[in-house]
């Protein structure tokens, strides 16, 4: 874990959009910043799915994504941004949130304005929106109780409504958070976008789902966006290529014929990292020493 948050942190809110690849776990993780990413985000959606095979509507515990939080920092090289949903209570259980999860590894924390607990904004027909004085005051806390200045402070707004996202986004930048993100659902183009980034002042966080993914190019995205994450893909992908392949396997009991493509033992041992682990065998397991008798 060596993730540099200073660099980070100046990247995002200058605005230099650092694209972000989401993962639910450290093997996932690795596999992201071997592709090259600069930074990796543990997705609530798929540590809820992969932890727990259940929706993401809040369910795990603080401690339970904090465990997968410093699993994946202690995993990877590059930044960790984590998903703290609803910060797991009120402001003070915020501010626990806060100094756990910086412990942990991670290099920014993402807060959303929703009531405990949380739903998902992607499915759920209605959402419950704490106030702006108490989504406000959680984000002040949060701020209050980092302990490096270093550690980016993410404040999503799940308003549906436009000009009552950016009243909450000016409001949470007045309580110190480094960047706003929005939800797909509320903002729909980029010129809404546009007037969301000029009137917060401060870059966007963006979860690409949806019209985002498949609308914006990515100069669109970087003309607006400090952080830019494609939170799914990781999630999606091992989900469609281990269906195909454990149905496969089920029906033929063979690997002969399987449809997605297998890394091999050879390529996972090497990347998983066994060559470094037998160098340090053979540096430090020197047996028992001889024991001296007088």
């Amino acid at each position: 874990m060596t993730a540099d948050r200073a660099a980070f942190a100046s990247a995002v809110r200058a605005g230099r959009t650092v694209w972000t690849a989401g993962v639910y776990d450290a093997l996932s993780a690795k596999l992201a910043e071997e592709a090259g990413f600069k930074a990796v985000m543990t997705s609530g959606f798929a540590v809820s799915a992969s932890l727990l095979g259940l929706p993401d509507v809040e369910l795990y515990t603080m401690t339970e994504n904090l465990g997968v939080v410093r699993n994946v920092a202690n995993a990877v090289h590059v930044p960790v941004v984590a998903d703290t949903d609803t910060g797991y209570g009120n402001a003070i259980n915020v501010m626990r949130t806060v100094r756990e999860f910086e412990q942990a590894g991670a290099s920014a924390v993402i807060f959303e304005d929703q009531e405990v607990p949380k739903r998902c904004p992607a499915v759920a027909a209605t959402l419950s929106i704490l106030p702006v004085n108490e989504s406000a005051a959680k984000i002040r806390a949060a701020v209050h109780a980092r302990r490096d200045p270093n550690l980016v402070i993410v404040a999503r707004t799940d308003a549906i409504d436009v000009e009552d996202a950016i009243a909450r986004a000016r409001a949470y930048v007045a309580a110190g958070a480094d960047l706003i993100q929005p939800i797909s659902r509320c903002f729909t183009n980029l010129s809404d976008l546009q007037r969301l980034r000029q009137a917060c002042g401060v870059p966007l966080s963006l979860q690409l789902l949806g019209w985002l993914e498949k609308e914006l190019t990515p100069a669109q995205i970087e003309s607006v966006a400090g952080l830019a994450v494609y939170p799914l893909v990781g999630l999606m992908t091992a989900t469609h290529s281990l269906r195909q392949n454990f149905k496969a396997l089920h029906q033929q009991h063979s690997t002969q014929q399987l449809p997605a493509a297998v890394t091999s033992m050879n390529d996972f041992k090497q990347f998983i990292g066994f060559a470094e682990v037998e160098q340090l065998q053979t540096q430090f397991l020197v047996g028992e020493f001889p024991v001296k008798t007088a």
